[in-house]
C-alpha cells in the first residue's frame, strides 16, 4: 500500500488516455482505500426510507407529461459483458424475446415514445470500450435513432486492478485485458463530462436525464414521472419498488442517522454479520431499481465545483484478475454505484413504483422468466407486461444453467408454462421438452432427467 502503488497506477491510467476526471477521482478512492476504508454502512447508523412518493398517485395531464419528454434525454448504460452468464460480447445484444435483444427492445421502445408524443427524447448508451463496436453495429438497424447534435454513445472509463496484498496494479501477460476494469456505474458522472455530452444537452435545451441498465426492460422512460419530477424543483430521484423473494439480495435506500440524507447502501457495502438486517423485508421493504433521474444543470454545477470528481461513496470489491479462474491472483477492483450520489443532494427524492419498472435479468433465473409466458410484449410499443402477479420463483441450479450457453442447451424448444406456477426448483441436470407446463410449486432433483414434451408439471 506504498505510493508507488498509487503513482504506477494513475501513470498507466495517463497513459492509456483516460480523462482527468475519472483519474483525479480514482485518485480520491485509492487514498481512501489505502487509508483502510472498506466502504461498510453499518445498520446502526441508518434507518429505513420509504418512497417520499407513489407512482400510481401521479396524475399529471397529457400536455404537461409530454413538454416534461420533451426537456428528458434517455441514458442506457450499456457497458456489461454479460461475462457471469458465459456471454462473450455485449450483454445487451443476447437475444431475450422473439429473436429481439436488450438493445433491439431499448430502442423500439424509445421510438414508439417519440412518435407518440411528438418529442425527440433522444437515447445515448455509455458504452465501455469492449462494448461500443458491436453495439454501434447493432444500431446501424435503426438509422432513425440519431438526434441531431446528440451522440448515440459515449465511453466510460476504465482503471487498473488492484493487487490485493499490496495495491499495486495487477499484471497479467496472459490477457493484458484483464488488467482493466471499469470503475462502476458511479463512473457515468465525471464521463458525462468528459465526454463533452453534458455540455451539449444543456446548450440544446434539456434538463433532466432518466437513466437505467440496459437489463432492465421495465425501465420505460415515462411521462407522469418526467413531469412530476421536472415540478418537484429535486435535483435527484431513485425509483423504488417493494422486495420479493427473488431480489432479497438488492441494494436499498436508507436515511443516514448523522444528518438525514438518503443514502445507497449495496451488499458490498454490507458486513457478513449485518446482512441478516439488509435482508429483512419488514425492516428494509423497498429496494433500489438504478431507474434514476437527474437535473442536468444542477450536476453540471456540482461536477464544476469539484473539479469533476464526485465524491460518491466507496465500493471495495474483491475479486480475480481472472474472473473465471479463481485461483488466479486476487484483486481489489475499486468501484463506485451511480445510485451513490443520491447523498450528495440534499433535496433527493425517491418514488415507488411496480415491478413493471423493474424487470433485470442478472442470472438466467430472470431470463427464464423473461422468455416465457409470464410476459407479454406489445408490438407497438415493445413495452413488456406482466401475465400474473405475484411472478413465480425461479431457482435453477446454477453450476447447470447458469452459463447462458448451458442453459439454451436445456431449453431447446423455449421456456416452460410458468403462468400458473408459484415456484421452479431446478435441482439437478434437466432437460425440458417441447410444450412443458408447470403449475405450483415444483422441485426437479438432483438426480436429473429429461422433462418430456407435452409434460405438466405439477406438486
Amino acid at each position: 500500500m506504498s505510493a508507488s502503488g498509487r503513482d504506477l497506477a494513475l501513470a498507466r491510467m495517463r497513459e492509456a488516455g483516460v480523462s482527468r476526471p475519472a483519474v483525479d477521482t480514482f485518485a480520491l478512492h485509492y487514498d481512501a482505500l489505502a487509508g483502510g476504508a472498506t466502504g461498510l454502512i453499518a445498520e446502526a447508523d441508518v434507518e429505513p426510507a420509504l418512497p417520499s412518493v407513489q407512482h400510481a398517485d401521479l396524475e399529471p395531464d397529457e400536455d404537461t407529461a409530454r413538454e416534461a419528454l420533451g426537456r428528458t434525454a434517455v441514458i442506457t448504460l450499456n457497458g456489461g459483458l454479460g461475462t457471469s452468464m458465459g456471454l462473450a460480447g455485449p450483454k445487451s445484444l443476447l437475444p431475450v424475446r422473439d429473436r429481439l435483444t436488450f438493445l433491439d427492445l431499448t430502442v423500439r421502445q424509445v421510438l414508439a415514445l417519440r412518435e407518440r408524443h411528438g418529442v425527440p427524447l433522444p437515447l445515448v448508451l455509455m458504452d465501455s470500450f469492449s462494448t461500443q463496436e458491436a453495439t454501434l453495429e447493432a444500431l446501424g438497424r435503426y438509422p432513425e435513432l440519431a438526434v441531431d447534435g446528440i451522440p448515440l454513445d459515449f465511453l466510460q472509463s476504465q482503471e487498473p486492478k488492484l493487487r490485493a496484498d499490496d495495491l499495486t496494479p495487477v499484471e497479467w501477460p496472459a490477457d493484458p485485458r484483464l488488467e482493466w476494469c471499469p470503475p462502476g456505474h458511479g463512473d457515468l458522472y465525471p464521463s458525462l463530462l468528459a465526454s463533452g455530452l453534458l455540455d451539449s444537452l444543456l446548450e440544446q435545451g434539456y434538463r433532466q436525464a432518466f437513466v437505467s441498465n440496459v437489463d432492465n426492460l421495465g425501465a420505460v422512460p415515462d411521462g407522469r414521472i418526467a413531469a412530476w419530477f421536472a415540478a418537484s424543483g429535486a435535483g435527484y430521484a431513485a425509483e423504488v419498488v417493494a422486495r420479493t423473494e427473488m431480489d432479497t439480495k438488492g441494494g436499498h435506500l436508507v436515511r443516514r442517522r448523522s444528518d438525514g440524507r438518503l443514502v445507497l447502501r449495496e451488499t458490498a457495502q454490507t458486513a457478513p454479520e449485518e446482512m441478516v438486517h439488509f435482508m429483512d423485508a419488514d425492516r428494509h421493504p423497498y429496494v433500489n431499481t438504478n431507474n434514476l433521474w437527474f437535473d442536468l444543470a444542477r450536476l453540471r454545477e456540482m461536477l464544476q465545483e469539484q473539479g469533476g470528481v464526485l465524491q460518491l461513496p466507496l465500493i471495495r470489491n474483491a475479486k480475480t484478475v481472472d474472473p473465471r479462474d479463481k485461483a488466479s491472483t486476487p484483486v481489489v477492483q475499486i468501484e463506485t454505484a451511480m445510485g451513490g450520489a443520491v447523498e450528495l443532494f440534499e433535496d433527493a427524492v425517491s418514488i415507488g413504483v411496480t415491478r413493471e419498472r423493474f424487470v433485470p435479468v442478472k442470472t438466467t433465473n430472470e431470463l427464464l422468466l423473461l422468455r416465457s409466458d409470464v410476459y407479454a410484449v406489445d408490438e407497438e410499443t415493445a413495452q413488456l407486461s406482466r401475465t400474473v402477479d405475484p411472478a413465480p420463483v425461479i431457482d435453477l441450479a446454477k453450476d447447470v444453467y447458469g452459463m447462458i450457453g448451458d442453459f439454451d442447451q436445456r431449453f431447446p424448444h423455449g421456456a416452460p408454462s410458468l403462468v400458473q406456477a408459484r415456484r421452479l426448483t431446478v435441482e439437478g441436470d434437466w432437460t425440458f421438452g417441447r410444450d412443458v407446463t408447470v403449475q405450483g410449486s415444483v422441485t426437479l432433483g438432483a438426480e436429473g432427467g429429461r422433462v418430456a414434451d407435452g409434460t405438466t408439471l405439477a406438486p
